[in-house]
Parts: structure tokens; C-alpha cells; sequence
């Protein structure tokens, strides 16, 4: 079969690599419908390895080159004797995070934080930029008619944007503010308006994403000057105190230092976006407002229905955020590269492996 697989930092290579096998115990094969290009691809591809295991890794045993791809929608084709989930025909979504069974952080449902945990199209020998890979069942979601494909392909990065919202408290009649507007900022964007936030302001300085932004309902979208923004909170907001929530998804201490103005005191931060480098941050500042500043990471894999049931309600529209759909063959020049281009305004590439 053909795959995208790493090497090193600007080496991804279109090879033919071995099927997966007969199916044992709870694995499941599957044949890759659509597959999202993530952050984390392009940094691995930039910079890496990073994340991808140069050694074995110590619980997969995968190590590079390894097949990319953790935002991926497929079908069942077969399943190994102790599968009772999916079945052969099956349309599925993948949450990526790998649960090692009886591990302290998996017992809890929050495998995602577990030193023991792999991830599948990063530290596993499979990934959704090839023409098929193999998966515990545990890391399958079903798809109903009523979910696309390409939808399904945006199950994951949507699984990062609830577990956002969901650690940010928002709730219905919350006043939300998104820093960062790229594929986890516009989602997060889409899922507080979807969980019935009164008011969500988005800032974001890249003016074509604003533009992408500006085309969603239900959003006011900022980016000329922090000040705007600040002026604008001011005089929606309760009292002029600030939004309730602001999820931090540009990954930059600039971002997080208008998240705590932004937000009123007592309010909560939760912080998305990876820094490379180390912020300065206002600890004074965020402790005399009394903010509480979450970190997030991954999502809960058991998370899939619930995405899956309200993207088919129609009040999670992911699909908005796909902005360019690209063939296996052009998966490197016309996504991996468009996406690392200074200044691009694209949100989100899918590989369609049937073109």
C-alpha cells in the first residue's frame, strides 16, 4: 500500500510499506477515507523528530520512519475475534490516544496525560496518510449517515476544542474570548457557540483568517489591535468586568497576556496553544484577578459519541473550518507546504486518499 511516512525534518516520503495483517484480539484494519494534516504534523515536519520516537517506543515499539496521520475518518474492513463495537462496512472516526489498560490515568478516563500513553500517526506503527492502518477498537467512533466523511476527519482537532470549552467552564450564556484563530481556534470558536455562549469574541492578527472568521455565524472577530478588542469586552460584558472564559490557542505569551486582561476576575484561562519557547507571564496579574489557568492536552477518548452526536445535530458545523482538500501524491507540496508558508490563511487541509 502507499504511505506518508517521516524520516526527518522536511523528509516525508511517498513509499510503498507492507499492509496491515489479520486482525487479533480487539484490533481493528481499517481503509483511510480522509485524513486531516494537524500542528503537530507540521511540526514534526519543520523541526522533528519531536514527538516520533527515534527508539522504540517503550510501549508501541514504533519508532521512525513512521506513517503520519491522527485526524482520520475510514471503513471497517476487518476485525479482529474479540471486537464487539465495529463491524466490517462500518464508516469510523479515530481518537488517537492510545490507553495502556490497567495505567492509573486510564482507570480515570484521562489516559491522555499518561506517560504510558502512544498515539496513533505519531508514536504508532500506523497512521491515516496511508491507504490503510490498524487501531484497538476502543480508538474507533461510529459514524452515522447524518456525518460526512470529511466531517469524521475533523473528529479529533474537535475533540480538542470541547475538552477546551468543557475545562474553560463555559456554559450557556457564557461571554468567551479565543485568541489564536487557527483549526483548534476556530473550532473552539464553533463548539462555545454550539454550547450556547451569549457572546464569543475572537482575536486573531493573521487578516485572511479573520476574514475565513468573519464568514461564520455568531462570532465578532478582532485582530487590528488588542485595544479594539479590549474596548469592545468592555462595553459587552456585564458591568464592563471582562468575558468568563478565554481559551488561549496561539500558543504565544502576548496571547496569554490578553487572555488576563480579557478576563474578569474569577474567571478561567484555558490554555490550548503549545509554546515553543518559555512565556513571561503576569503571575501578579493573574493572581489578584483570581483566574484560574487550566492547561489542556488531547481530550478523553471516550468523548466520540457525544462529538459525533452533535455534529449531526447541526449546531457543531466543523466542516467550516476545512479550507483545502489535497490527493496523497500532493500531500507534501500543495498541504504540508501551503501550510507552513509565512502568512497563509488556510485553517485546515484534508488528504482525500480516494483522489
Amino acid at each position: 500500500m502507499k504511505a506518508l511516512r517521516f524520516h526527518k525534518a522536511r523528509d516525508l516520503r511517498l513509499e510503498e510499506v507492507p499492509a496491515p495483517e489479520k486482525p487479533v484480539g480487539q484490533q481493528v484494519v481499517l481503509k483511510i477515507s480522509h485524513c486531516g494534516i494537524c500542528g503537530t504534523d507540521l511540526h514534526e515536519y519543520v523541526a522533528g523528530p519531536i514527538i516520533l520516537p527515534v527508539e522504540p517506543h517503550p510501549e508501541t515499539g514504533a519508532k521512525i520512519p513512521i506513517i503520519l496521520g491522527h485526524e482520520f475518518s475510514a471503513v471497517v474492513t476487518t476485525v479482529g475475534p474479540d471486537v464487539t463495537t465495529v463491524r466490517p462496512g462500518d464508516r469510523v472516526a479515530i481518537l488517537p490516544h492510545l490507553m495502556k489498560a490497567g495505567d492509573y490515568y486510564a482507570r480515570r478516563n484521562i489516559g491522555q496525560f499518561s506517560a504510558a500513553t502512544g498515539l496513533v500517526g505519531l508514536t504508532w506503527h500506523w497512521g491515516g496518510m496511508g491507504e490503510y492502518a490498524m487501531v484497538p477498537e476502543q480508538n474507533t467512533v461510529k459514524l452515522p449517515d447524518s456525518v460526512s466523511d470529511e466531517q469524521g476527519a475533523c473528529l479529533e482537532p474537535s475533540a480538542v476544542a470541547v475538552n477546551a470549552i468543557d475545562n474553560a467552564g463555559v456554559i450557556a450564556g457564557s461571554t468567551v474570548l479565543i485568541t489564536g484563530a487557527g483549526p483548534i481556534g476556530a473550532l473552539s470558536a464553533l463548539a462555545a457557540r454550539a454550547a450556547g455562549a451569549a457572546k464569543v469574541f475572537v482575536y486573531e492578527p493573521n487578516a485572511g483568517r479573520r476574514a475565513r472568521l468573519q464568514a461564520f455565524e455568531g462570532l465578532s472577530v478582532f485582530g487590528d489591535s488588542p485595544e479594539d478588542l479590549l474596548a469592545a469586552i468592555a462595553a459587552e460584558t456585564d458591568s464592563g468586568v471582562g468575558v468568563d472564559a478565554s481559551i488561549e490557542c496561539a500558543g504565544h505569551h502576548a496571547a496569554l497576556d490578553l487572555c488576563i486582561t480579557a478576563t474578569k476576575r474569577t474567571g478561567t484561562i484555558a490554555q490550548v496553544g503549545l509554546f515553543v519557547e518559555r512565556p513571561q507571564v503576569d503571575m501578579f496579574k493573574l493572581c489578584e484577578k483570581g483566574i484560574r489557568l487550566i492547561g489542556c492536552w488531547g481530550n478523553d477518548i471516550t468523548l466520540g459519541n457525544r462529538l459525533v452526536a452533535l455534529i449531526a445535530s447541526g449546531k457543531f458545523p466543523v466542516e467550516q473550518i476545512i479550507t483545502g482538500r489535497v490527493s496523497l501524491a500532493d500531500a507534501v507540496g500543495k498541504g504540508f507546504d501551503a501550510l507552513t508558508q509565512r502568512g497563509n490563511d488556510h485553517l485546515k487541509i484534508l488528504i482525500n486518499m480516494g483522489a
